[in-house]
């Protein structure tokens, strides 16, 4: 099955409780639906780069799941329909990631280790 990376953008008003019940709700329909979930982030309250529906702020969320792309599609209708949602975009990928997203900090040492190793190239 294609590796699959969903990242959606949730209103700036819902608690973090509630952000992670939409977690949990899309999870299971890519489970119902013969998936897998490799890993689930809430990346917090962030600023926006603009107004989204009158929104500065929103709750970013990362879902990443092994499954059939008739689960994405429902998975994806379901965040149309939502009113909670303001924005989401679903990605295929070639491999699943290992640890944490570079968002959450993961990733940050092996970006320096190579714009390091280009500079020195350069040089």
């Amino acid at each position: 099955m294609p590796f699959y990376e969903t990242v959606f953008i949730a209103r700036q008003d819902l608690g973090d409780q509630q952000v992670k019940d939409l977690i949990e709700q899309f999870s299971k329909v890519i489970t119902e639906n013969g998936g897998k979930i490799h890993k689930t982030e809430h990346w917090g309250l962030r600023t926006l780069a603009y107004r989204i529906k009158k929104s500065r702020r929103a709750h970013y969320a990362l879902i990443e799941s092994d499954s059939p792309p008739p689960a994405i599609h429902e998975m994806e209708r379901l965040m149309r329909i939502s009113e909670d949602i303001l924005r989401y975009l679903t990605v295929r990928q070639e491999a699943l990631s290992t640890g944490p997203s570079v968002i959450l900090g993961g990733g940050r040492d092996e970006y320096n280790e190579n714009n390091q190793s280009d500079d020195k190239e350069a040089a």
